[in-house]
């Protein structure tokens, strides 16, 4: 996926959980915990990351410099100095938008061939 990465139009689409852990981080910052709660609501609990597939994730994410770890940290009283905070770089931004958009001309063809009834709300 690397050599692809200067132009996000150009990457490998992305696996399922990869595209909903950059989903989850385009609303805000969150740690890894965090991460696999907002999936499972996101999805209404079709999709459960195990914490394995997540780190395994993240560690590529960040090898691929689509996500950072956060330095600053929240509150004190919010805190647990145990978690990490990770971040959507704006060249992550870029990949997910990329993979949203190729998902969606696959779902406009879907349309086109009546195997979708009409547009879900997000």
């Amino acid at each position: 996926m690397s050599a692809g990465l200067n132009n996000p139009d150009s990457h490998e689409p992305l696996t399922p959980a990869m595209f909903h852990v950059l989903l989850a981080l385009a609303g805000e910052d969150l740690h890894g915990y965090a991460i696999l709660k907002e999936v499972e609501l996101r999805t209404s609990g079709k999709v459960k990351l195990s914490t394995g597939t997540l780190y395994g994730i993240i560690k590529r994410l960040l090898a691929d410099g689509l996500i950072i770890e956060r330095r600053s940290r929240p509150a004190e009283a919010d805190d647990d100095e145990r978690r990490r905070y990770y971040r959507l770089t704006t060249q992550g931004r870029e990949v997910a938008a990329a993979e949203a958009e190729r998902m969606d001309e696959l779902l406009s063809v879907a349309r086109a061939r009546n195997l979708l009834k009409r547009p879900r709300p997000a």
